[in-house]
C-alpha cells in the first residue's frame, strides 16, 4: 500500500528496505520524517492529536502520488502517516520516493509533503500550558505549495 493511515508508530529502516524490495533499478531513496516537537508558535507543546477523514485523506493522499508520478521518473512512493494521540519525539509522517537518480526522488520527495501538509485533511491538536488548542494553517506552508505550480 502506498499509502497508509495508522496509529502506530513505523520503523523507517523497515519501511525503506520494503519499498525497494527486488527493484535493482532504484538508485536512489528520498525520504522525509516529521516528528513531533515540544514547541510551536512560541509556546510549549505537551502532546499532539491528530485527526483525519477517513476515506477521503486516503484519496487524497493517493491522488498527490499520482501527480508526483507523472511530473517526475519516479518509481514507487510511500506515504505512512500517523494519528491519535501523539507524544513529544513521536514520528508523524513518513515520505519516501525511489527513482533512478536523487535529483527526482529529493523533487518528488518534498512536492508530496509540501502537497499533504496543505491540502491532506489532517487536523491537529496541541496540547499547551493554556489548554488545547487546534493548529490552523501556517503561511509558510502556502508559500512552500507555489513553487511547484
Amino acid at each position: 500500500m502506498p499509502v497508509r493511515i495508522q496509529t502506530e508508530d513505523f520503523d523507517l529502516s523497515k519501511e525503506i528496505k520494503e519499498l525497494r524490495r527486488g527493484d535493482a533499478r532504484v538508485g536512489a531513496v528520498a525520504a522525509f520524517v516529521g516528528t513531533v516537537r515540544d514547541q510551536n508558535d512560541g509556546a510549549t507543546v505537551s502532546k499532539m492529536t491528530l485527526e483525519h477523514y477517513p476515506g477521503m485523506t486516503e484519496k487524497s493522499l493517493q491522488e498527490i502520488i499520482e501527480k508526483a508520478q507523472a511530473r517526475w521518473d519516479i518509481y514507487d512512493v510511500l506515504i505512512i502517516h500517523r494519528v491519535g494521540p501523539l507524544e513529544i519525539e513521536d514520528q508523524i509522517v513518513l515520505v519516501a520516493v525511489t527513482s533512478a537518480h536523487r535529483g527526482e526522488a529529493f523533487s518528488a520527495c518534498e512536492y508530496v509533503m509540501d502537497y499533504l501538509k496543505t491540502l491532506a485533511p489532517f487536523w491537529k491538536k496541541e496540547n499547551t500550558p493554556e489548554g488545547e488548542r487546534w493548529v490552523d494553517a501556517r503561511l509558510s506552508d502556502d508559500e512552500a505549495l507555489k513553487k511547484w505550480q
